[in-house]
């Protein structure tokens, strides 16, 4: 019985996984399709988002017929509904993603403000920190877990250097205001992308010691 719960376990830890690297991918591609300007890439994107809502719904499924058959306590208990906590992240996270492909959609044939070069970089590193935090949460890796929201610094630092620059545009000629906009909320999207691998490193720490406790970056606020 103790096996079979296990390997049940194990298939779940693997849907995650799986969910993880569609989220990472749709918002490189989403970062990718924007810089490059390819609407119709972006078109894709969006229609994906459905294949990700469609793994937490079947994530939810399996972790509650789990609680429901087994009966689970303390540490499996609280790995369940950690998971059930990471795939609603992973799902808010995908939709970031979505809607950084809805806005090279209403850009249309609209020239870029400027090239991108901070946003791909926002892009980079907060898709590798999802990585590793979800790495950290299956493998229960408490220590990682700890040390990652520390990297959210790197993100808000990049996405200060975008809005000041969009400003500077902006100021020169009040005209380029809504690309502007445009730009900063892609940044934007990306800035909270990052934030929200804070809360799957809080859950690695919550299944390993039973306490929610939150991490935050020396310059984090509220997630």
């Amino acid at each position: 019985m103790r096996k079979t719960f296990e390997m049940e376990i194990q298939q779940l830890k693997d849907e995650l996984l799986l969910m993880g690297s569609m989220v990472e991918q749709q918002l490189l591609d989403a970062v990718d399709a924007l810089k490059r300007r390819d609407v119709e890439a972006s078109r894709r994107i969006y229609a994906a988002d459905g294949k990700i809502n469609s793994k937490r719904f079947g994530i939810e499924e399996q972790v509650m017929i789990l609680i429901a058959t087994q009966q689970p306590m303390a540490h499996d208990l609280r790995l369940l509904a950690s998971i059930l906590e990471v795939s609603a992240e992973l799902e808010r996270m995908g939709d970031y993603a979505k809607g950084i492909a809805t806005i090279n959609i209403r850009i249309g044939d609209e020239p870029l403000l400027k090239p991108l070069i901070d946003i791909p970089r926002m892009a980079q590193k907060a898709a590798d920190m999802l990585h590793r935090a979800l790495t950290a949460f299956i493998n229960e890796d408490v220590e990682t877990a700890r040390a990652i929201p520390a990297e959210d610094d790197e993100v808000d630092e990049l996405y200060k250097q975008v809005y000041r620059d969009l400003m500077a545009f902006v100021i020169a000629d009040p005209r380029t205001i809504d690309r502007a906009n445009f730009l900063d909320w892609t940044a934007h999207n990306l800035e909270r992308f990052a934030d929200r691998v804070t809360n799957i490193c809080e859950r690695t720490v919550f299944i390993v010691t039973g306490e929610i406790i939150e991490i935050g970056s020396s310059s984090s606020g509220d997630v």
